[in-house]
């Protein structure tokens, strides 16, 4: 009967160090099985997940012993929260540790879209030396546009500031005085108003029912012809048959996606189109940050299990109406 449950990769010296303090369990494709799942979940007092995982009502519902659900990564649309929360479990998650390997990346896809990298490489790898064909541009001079000025979109928007770049933002949860906009010296505007003038438009939105294909063809097709897309967040933000016909039309110049509607995803006009850069969702994956992810959730789920509050919490930082971490 395991203390806690992992049910995808998670791996490091901190969850070494919580299975000796704590009786643990990983079975890294149990996400595949909702009903394995369901059975699994029952005696456990901690469940671990990364994004694949769905943690439903159905499966909270089956873990009477639950006390804390540790989400290694930042969104949570992937667990039931309000099911959670309504059952008394704790909800933790990680934030902003794995934040600037993201905004990282992002300048990366920025870079290899301007200067149309993935495509010469392919090319000279086949034997090409077609140095005119992969004409590009600079970035200093250009306008990023952030669709989201969180944590992420924070940390992007000082980089490209370094690069000569000007700053517009969307983020209609954020005050023009808060330190993200004075610091980044972001022009807050409209969303329409941001795909209108921006030369790149990269997406750092959490998936919500009003987020859900919040980029569709007719936001693509407001866009400037000679601009690019990127989407380091959550994939159902993006329609993609609206992004395949607006690349069609040439309606944009390109795009980046690391995350996709339906992961692995299905095969895609995408996957042929030159001036697309496609990656598995591997925004946070660096050893540096996965490393920090790792400590703060283990860390957490440490505390909750001895009947300590946690530290990143979506909800409550202790259980409520259950057993205690003691039991």
């Amino acid at each position: 009967m395991p203390d806690i449950l992992i049910t995808e990769q998670i791996s490091g010296a901190a969850i070494a160090e919580l299975g000796r303090r704590f009786s643990l369990t990983t079975e890294p494709d149990l996400w595949r099985s909702p009903e394995k799942l369901k059975s699994a979940v029952g005696s456990c007092r901690a469940l671990l997940v990364r994004n694949q995982t769905r943690v439903t009502a159905e499966i909270i519902a089956a873990a009477p012993r639950l006390l804390v659900v540790g989400r290694s990564g930042a969104g949570l649309d992937n667990i039931d929260v309000a099911a959670a929360t309504a059952a008394g479990i704790v909800v933790v998650s990680t934030p902003d540790q794995n934040s600037l390997s993201v905004a990282e990346l992002t300048m990366g896809m920025m870079f290899a879209l301007a200067r149309h990298l993935p495509a010469a490489d392919r090319d000279t790898h086949n034997g090409g030396w077609n140095r005119h064909r992969f004409l590009g541009i600079e970035l200093y001079g250009k306008t990023l546009g952030l669709v989201g000025l969180g944590r992420i979109g924070f940390m992007t928007a000082l980089r490209a500031r370094a690069m000569g770049m000007r700053i517009i933002a969307h983020d209609q949860f954020i005050n023009p005085d808060a330190s993200a906009v004075t610091e980044s010296q972001a022009e807050l505007l409209s969303l329409e108003e941001v795909l209108r003038r921006a030369d790149f438009v990269s997406c750092h939105v959490p998936l919500t029912p009003e987020t859900k294909h919040l980029f569709n063809y007719e936001r693509f097709a407001a866009m400037k012809p000679t601009a690019y897309f990127l989407n380091l967040a959550r994939g159902e933000v993006v329609d993609e048959n609206g992004l395949i016909r607006a690349l069609d039309e040439k309606r944009l110049a390109g795009a980046a996606l690391d995350v996709r509607e339906e992961e692995p995803p299905p095969a895609s006009a995408l996957m042929k189109m030159d001036n697309v850069i496609l990656t598995p969702h591997i925004a946070a994956l660096t050893r540096e940050g996965q490393e920090r992810v790792v400590n703060a959730l283990c860390a957490d789920v440490g505390r909750v299990l001895a009947g300590e509050p946690a530290r990143n919490c979506a909800n409550f930082s202790q259980p409520k109406n259950r057993r205690t971490a003691a039991t």
